[in-house]
């Protein structure tokens, strides 16, 4: 990915639902003016959420999500309209698709409350308006034809209007720079680091930077101590991977400023306050304590994976109980939680701040402690006061 995209987990996500063959797919390939979903007579063509970035004047860059039919039957069925519902937790806004010959149903009905439920933005949008008329309408529904593609700008119209209003003082590092500043970024390149990319908070964090018109200079953990020897000034602040925390705070002097790009990424996503509440359960792990171990995305686990082998090492050896762990990886975040002591995440880079912002308040709901990996090194290195150095307001917090 290059710097100038913008990443998938910011980018708007509009989620397309409805019952089988009301026409989800038709209603995306209309907006987009593109054959980007399949369309078929045959019911439940779409089996899994899919999803496709893209631009969609006028609103810029979004993520369009086409879900499986919530009429959808049997076993396998079931499972699909879990997903379909699933997909909510990440929707920014919600399109409820209704085929106009039938009207709204109880699967229909049910969904519109959840998303009340959610918060979300939402429009019903009744196709194959030009078969059956358009039913009464009110500020929350409009009536479209995607085969002939009357209603559709207005409905890109209407879909503008929903857009939530961009936080113009939300920055991931910016805030805390003054043009000039030198940041250190630590990026250790092992076995585990991608092949020719940087991970996605490196990519942002240096984006922004130099927004900031201040100068990032990239380092691997063992290039740091000559990094800093080398420089005339110190340098304003230095952002580690979190996997070295330890090493890092031990060559970086004392009247540096410390942090990692998880907990830069926690502060962005409004996670910090209550993650920081969370650590406080590492010190209650007893013997038979399960942890959920949970990763946004799916990837190839290294033999020294940081998230199911490192952490897990990390923990046992600071409180030398024998702890089960049991892991999640991409949009399969358990619903039940009760069963966990307490839950680890990663930075959650690659969802959204909604679907990040729903999977905290579903461990709070269930008494369930969260915190995610970098304040999680931190609080084990025993360094996490200086971690959050750049952020006085919180040190109360820790003490």
């Amino acid at each position: 990915m290059s710097l100038n995209q913008t990443p998938g987990a910011e980018r708007l996500h509009i989620g397309l639902f409805g019952r089988r063959n009301a026409g989800k797919s038709s209603v995306i390939n209309a907006l987009t003016g593109q054959d980007l979903a399949i369309v078929s007579e045959t019911l439940g063509t779409t089996t899994d959420p899919v999803q496709k970035s893209m631009e969609l004047l006028p609103l810029g860059p979004v993520v369009m999500i086409d879900t499986p039919g919530i009429d959808d039957e049997g076993v396998l069925g079931s499972e699909r309209v879990r997903r379909a519902y699933r997909v909510l937790n990440k929707t920014d806004i919600a399109l409820l698709i209704v085929d106009a010959e039938q009207g709204m149903s109880p699967e229909d009905e049910a969904l519109k409350a959840r998303i009340l439920e959610k918060h979300i933005p939402y429009l019903i949008v009744y196709n194959k308006a030009d078969l059956a008329g358009a039913p009464p309408l009110d500020e929350h529904s409009i009536a479209v034809s995607a085969t002939t593609g009357a209603g559709i700008h207005e409905l890109k119209e209407r879909i503008g209007k929903l857009k939530p209003e961009e936080d113009k003082e939300k920055y991931l590092v910016r805030d805390l720079l003054d043009p000039g500043d030198v940041v250190i970024l630590v990026v250790p390149i092992d076995a585990s680091a991608p092949k020719g990319r940087l991970i996605l908070p490196q990519q942002q964090v240096i984006r922004d930077i130099l927004e900031a018109q201040a100068q990032a200079l990239v380092v691997q953990d063992d290039q740091l101590k000559a990094a800093l020897d080398a420089l005339k000034e110190k340098p304003r602040l230095v952002i580690t991977d979190s996997q070295v925390f330890g090493k890092v705070s031990k060559i970086v002097p004392p009247d540096i400023q410390l942090t990692s790009f998880s907990i830069l990424l926690a502060r962005y996503k409004g996670n910090l306050k209550p993650f920081l509440e969370g650590l406080k359960a590492i010190d209650t792990l007893q013997d038979g304590d399960t942890i959920l171990i949970s990763e946004a995305c799916t990837h190839h686990r290294q033999c020294e994976d940081i998230g199911t082998v490192k952490i897990p090492r990390w923990l046992e050896s600071y409180t030398k109980a024998k702890i089960a762990f049991e892991t999640s990886s991409g949009t399969d975040f358990p619903l039940d939680l009760t069963k966990y002591h307490m839950i680890l995440h990663c930075g959650g880079c690659m969802i959204t701040e909604r679907e990040m912002q729903y999977r905290m308040r579903c461990a709070l709901d269930q008494n369930v402690p969260i915190t995610n990996y970098g304040m999680t090194i931190a609080y084990l290195n025993g360094i996490l006061s200086r971690s959050l150095g750049p952020f006085p307001d919180l040190q109360e917090l820790i003490q």
